[in-house]
């Protein structure tokens, strides 16, 4: 049994000042300079214990980031509860006005988070300026304006009583956001909570806190209300532990991996805490013999994207063996062509793994397939021209069906190549895992892909195109990859109580 401390923001604050702990920290990135203390009641909080943060481009040192502790997660908590009641009572107008706000600033500073997430995460610049950032404003606003217009029920009759449907807020959410897109990511999330009128806790990676730190300060430029948004830093074995065992929390939404999901669940079960989870994938990309195959050859060199750090990656190539020697030549001839590099280049195409521990992971997938016989025949091996943590993009071709390198998650820019002869054969492969996220389908005939679709386990199927994502749509996994849909309605039903007001007819007297 976990005993719980309960420590008022106040005192919280206080003791943390008397312990002469909350001093000026901050990193400069591309000439701004982000905070790396905690952002919890609209104050900077520093942490008596500290972590590295380093870049994942040169390895080059960032900063210390204040290392979060049962003492700041109690602290946030209770930041978040005592606003909880003036914000929720705002209404989506008014919660809107303000979040509203919070995407243009996002808009007007669309430069500086591009280059904070970039170095803190090594994705590529070219991509957060065009599209990820933008994208983050987005979110914002998309559930900001969903909340004040869309978020209805027609009322309808039973036996002349009126069913009348409304989305409460619940309380305080907790938000627990993976490093491959941190911003992006954590504003699915964000947004939703945000305007259903919950107040949040975010707990960004560890290894990714400088662009949720960045925000935080436009929440206050946004005159989002002091303790409405709280970020605290910190490794998930501790304070997110401490978060995730809170009694005094709503929600938990948690994104990245299974066995954490594991963990999670276990710590909000003792409260009834409801969670939202989205988990990993092992995604196929199914091409058929009726397949456009340049069509299919540039949606598979695609899933090579960021690096291989997309758990949506269609990394599984099932490929129709009459054309699986065809598809092979132009995806080679297509891959060949990626620049790898500097993510702050434009000219480059794949930048680094996130970090060391994670490099190592990806290559004892790899190394591990090649010792057991499996066919690698391109990549498979660190650039060698490039210093750090640089891992060549890779395919297997026929592995084993069952081995590792199909069924596991890599998280990096590791593709298996698999051919089937016919349809039953390739949903039978393509359904063969724990995973659910996401399938791409590539045939050439409309029947012909409804068929498949309709017969595969994923949350998300692209047909003929991939990573399209409209918020207006549910997202999320089936089996292991997740519990629960985002997106719409969908998300105000997790971050909100749904209420039924039934009225009689009888029984008044105006």
């Amino acid at each position: 049994m976990i005993t719980q401390v309960v420590v008022s923001f106040e005192a919280a604050t206080n003791v943390m000042r008397n312990k002469g702990v909350a001093q000026m920290s901050f990193v400069e990135v591309a000439g701004v300079k982000v905070d790396t203390r905690h952002y919890i009641g609209g104050q900077r909080v520093a942490s008596e214990l500290t972590y590295t943060n380093t870049s994942p481009i040169d390895n080059s040192f960032l900063g210390e980031i204040s290392r979060g502790s049962k003492t700041e997660a109690d602290l946030a908590v209770a930041a978040a509860k005592k606003a909880f009641p003036a914000w929720a009572a705002l209404g989506a107008a008014g919660r809107g006005a303000l979040l509203l706000k919070l995407a243009e600033l996002v808009e007007a500073n669309i430069e500086p988070l591009s280059q904070i997430e970039t170095m803190d995460n090594g994705s590529l610049l070219r991509s957060h300026r065009r599209g990820v950032m933008p994208r983050v404003a987005m979110n914002i606003r998309f559930f900001a304006e969903w909340a004040m217009n869309n978020l209805h029920h027609e009322a309808f009759e039973t036996r002349g009583h009126s069913n009348n449907i409304s989305w409460d807020p619940s309380g305080v959410a907790v938000l627990i956001t993976p490093w491959n897109a941190p911003l992006m990511l954590a504003t699915w999330k964000i947004g939703p909570a945000l305007a259903s009128g919950d107040t949040v806790v975010l707990k960004p990676a560890e290894w990714t806190p400088l662009s949720a730190s960045f925000f935080a300060d436009l929440t206050k430029q946004a005159g989002i209300p002091d303790g409405v948004f709280n970020v605290v830093f910190g490794f998930g074995r501790e304070v997110g532990a401490d978060l995730t065992a809170h009694p005094d929390i709503s929600r938990i939404s948690f994104t990245g991996s299974v066995p954490t999901a594991k963990v999670i669940a276990h710590a909000a079960a003792d409260n009834l805490t409801p969670c939202s989870f989205e988990l990993g994938g092992k995604s196929p990309l199914l091409v058929f013999e009726d397949a456009d195959l340049d069509l299919a050859a540039e949606l598979a060199v695609e899933q090579y994207d960021n690096a291989g750090q997309v758990c949506l990656s269609g990394t599984r190539l099932l490929v129709h063996e009459n054309v699986a020697d065809a598809f092979e030549e132009k995806f080679r001839e297509r891959a060949s062509k990626l620049k790898q590099g500097d993510p702050r280049d434009p000219e480059t195409d794949i930048g680094p793994q996130i970090h060391k521990v994670h490099f190592d992971r990806i290559k004892g997938f790899v190394d591990r397939a090649r010792a057991e016989g499996q066919s690698i025949v391109m990549g498979g091996e660190p650039n060698a021209e490039l210093d750090g943590l640089y891992f060549k993009p890779t395919l297997v071709r026929n592995p084993a069906a069952g081995s590792e390198i199909v069924t596991a998650e890599v998280f990096g820019p590791v593709l298996c190549m698999q051919s089937f002869s016919s349809d039953a054969e390739a949903i039978a492969m393509a359904n063969g895992t724990e995973f659910g996220l996401a399938a791409v389908v590539v045939s050439g005939n409309r029947a012909h892909a409804d068929s498949i679709t309709k017969e595969l386990v994923a949350g998300t199927i692209w047909v003929n195109c991939f990573f399209v994502r409209d918020l207006r749509a549910p997202f999320g996994g089936s089996k292991k990859s997740g519990v629960g849909r985002e997106g719409g309605n969908w998300s105000f039903d997790f971050y909100a109580d749904v209420k039924n007001t039934v009225v009689s007819p009888n029984g008044w007297k105006e």
